[in-house]
């Protein structure tokens, strides 16, 4: 096997010593050890099989996923998670040609649960190119480099919908009908200019999705004094936050308090128990998660965090209020999505699912998604499948 191309194309070959007598299809073998395929496309590893020890047969795999339909089915690679490449491995039938997805229940082959990826390996590069276009704005996709909005996303999701239908042999997979969906949304909201944010999003962006009345937007007098940040006070003003954004409920039943405020009317007017940050006055409580925590911005910065009282932890949550929003639409969004295809795209690919999310989001607003934090939240909550918040 050898790597050429940079990071961002990197293509993996591999020898005619390596595919043995695995794959008689000609135009299959001719792929892998020609131009080569991509090692890394965001949504699939083909760099390095699932479990390591190069490429083997499905009856050659360790432990047991044995099946007499997918024996002698080239692993070519897995499918990536959140956590790195999975357990769901990229097989290729090396007597026609067609790449898919399996996932083995160990000692029970017979619940095999076996998903078309592409009905080649070059319509599967091409997936991954037009895939890897659409994050960059490259390519077919230029043209909507500076356009945002839900038409935006509306017109990229059909093109990448209709680059996947071409060649996919009755209608694209859900794995790459899910990432149609749900790759575009990142061109909901454009970078900050107008609002002095990270984002600035469309005007009606959250009263589309949440309805009029479900978006709170504050007073003058809602305000703390310490809530400095000018962006911030212009944006919960005009703009708003959705007031059940699934995730949280804001405050709404009297003005914003402070963080210091807050624990002391929990406390019945008392003090506040130890554990508050050093600076809690000019941190305004916006609301809360179900579990107790508060959610917080910082009045000078503009900075949205976490604090966890039983903890006594002040985390990075999102850059600002404008992502904040954008994270709650995008949430809700990705709900509606599902609902409308009868949960027919995530019921069985939560992992992807996750990683397509996570992608998004660090697209717009890397906080909370980046190793470079003790605690990623959102990175978190997208891959807790037992939580439900996908």
């Amino acid at each position: 096997m050898s790597t050429t191309g940079t990071a961002a194309t990197a293509a993996i070959t591999r020898t005619e010593a390596d595919l043995g007598p695995y794959v008689p299809h000609a135009p299959a073998r001719r792929w892998p050890t020609g131009p080569g395929l991509p090692g890394d496309s965001g949504l699939f590893d083909l760099a390095e099989p699932c479990g390591g020890g190069g490429l083997r047969t499905v009856a050659d795999s360790p432990g047991d996923l044995l099946s007499a339909e997918l024996r002698d089915r080239l692993v070519v690679g897995g499918l990536l998670g959140p956590a790195g490449p999975g357990t769901e491995p990229v097989l290729l039938d090396g007597a026609a040609g067609e790449v898919s997805t399996a996932c083995f229940l160990h000692g029970h082959p017979d619940l095999m649960d076996r998903r078309p990826l592409a009905p080649s390996l070059p319509t599967l590069v091409r997936f991954a190119a037009a895939t890897e276009e659409l994050a960059g704005l490259r390519g077919q996709f230029a043209a909507h480099a500076g356009r945002c909005g839900t038409e935006a996303v509306a017109r990229a999701s059909r093109q990448l919908l209709a680059v996947f239908e071409e060649g996919a042999d009755g209608g694209p997979a859900p794995f790459r009908r899910m990432a149609a969906l749900i790759r575009p949304l990142a061109l909901a909201a454009g970078p900050g200019t107008a609002s002095g944010l990270a984002l600035d999003l469309p005007v009606r962006l959250l009263d589309r999705e949440f309805g009029r009345g479900g978006v709170v937007r504050f007073e003058e007098v809602d305000f703390p004094a310490t809530l400095t940040h000018e962006p911030t006070r212009r944006f919960l003003r005009e703009t708003g936050l959705p007031e059940d954004g699934f995730l949280f409920l804001l405050d709404t039943d009297l003005p914003l308090r402070t963080l210091a405020e807050y624990r002391a009317d929990a406390c019945d007017g008392g003090f506040p128990p130890d554990g508050l940050p050093a600076h809690a006055d000019r941190l305004i409580r916006l609301g809360g998660p179900a579990d107790g925590d508060s959610l917080v911005v910082d009045g000078a910065t503009g900075a949205v965090l976490s604090w966890s009282g039983p903890d006594s932890a002040l985390l990075p949550l999102n850059t600002d209020v404008s992502t904040l929003a954008f994270t709650l639409w995008l949430l809700h969004r990705e709900r509606a999505v599902d609902e409308a295809s009868g949960h027919a795209l995530t019921s069985r690919a939560h992992d992807q699912l996750a990683m397509t999310m996570i992608q998004v989001l660090s697209s717009v607003d890397a906080t909370g998604t980046t190793a470079d934090a003790d605690r990623h939240h959102w990175t978190e909550r997208f891959q807790d499948e037992a939580g439900g918040v996908l």
